[in-house]
């Protein structure tokens, strides 16, 4: 109070005017500051959106393979140097049902202290990044049939089954090289070919023979 006793009027709406000054300054500068505000809830809300559309089923289905230590970056932004302390970057190895290794610097929107070796995870089919995990009961109807690598064999490389084979080729392969053929008579092919002898008389090397021939993808199913 002494020091505005101490001025004049003069100085006294001088003042009030720099405090007027600086109060239009900062109701211009929170304003500013909302509407940067409400921009960056539109971006969150538009990337919430298409993060959900990205996430949406199907997805793969793989395995984690191993969890590494990763290498540390500091971002730099603004001139400010932003570390994370304490806290190691990891990195993960993924393993798909189609035989396929995957490294993934980043793992995506599951935590890394989550994931153990071996259990079923969702993955995106180009990016490989890690969506969710796969509950626990999902483990053997997932890997109960899985698809092998692409058969190579030859109906040559098959001894001692010539009968099987022309069957094999006349109820499984001709449908599906010539099915105008079939079409053009009216008979109708049969749905399928079971296969059934002791272990080690060719018969998975027949369907693979097969699959091969027809560039058919081959499923491996574990039936117990």
């Amino acid at each position: 109070m002494s020091e505005i006793n101490a001025m004049t009027n003069e100085e006294i709406i001088a003042k009030t005017r720099e405090f007027e000054a600086d109060i239009r300054k900062s109701k211009t500068g929170m304003t500013r500051m909302q509407n940067d505000v409400k921009g960056l809830d539109l971006r969150i809300k538009e990337n919430k959106e298409k993060l959900a559309m990205s996430t949406q089923l199907p997805h793969m289905v793989a395995n984690v393979g191993e969890i590494l230590e990763g290498e540390d970056d500091d971002d730099e932004k603004d001139g400010f140097k932003q570390e994370t302390a304490n806290k190691t970057k990891k990195a993960l190895v993924v393993k798909t049902t189609g035989r396929h290794t995957i490294y993934l610097p980043v793992i995506g929107m599951v935590e890394p202290e989550e994931l153990k070796p071996g259990e079923l995870i969702a993955v995106n089919k180009e990016s490989f990044i890690v969506y969710e995990k796969l509950p626990a009961e999902y483990d053997s109807r997932v890997k109960a049939m899985e698809i092998d690598e692409r058969p190579t064999e030859e109906y040559s490389d098959i001894g001692g089954l010539d009968k099987q084979i022309q069957e094999l080729i006349e109820a499984i392969v001709l449908p599906m090289t010539h099915k105008e053929r079939f079409d053009a008579i009216g008979i109708r092919p049969p749905k399928g070919l079971l296969l059934h002898g002791p272990p080690g008389t060719g018969k998975t090397m027949m369907a693979r023979a097969c699959a091969a021939q027809t560039k058919a993808t081959f499923l491996k199913l574990a039936g117990p």
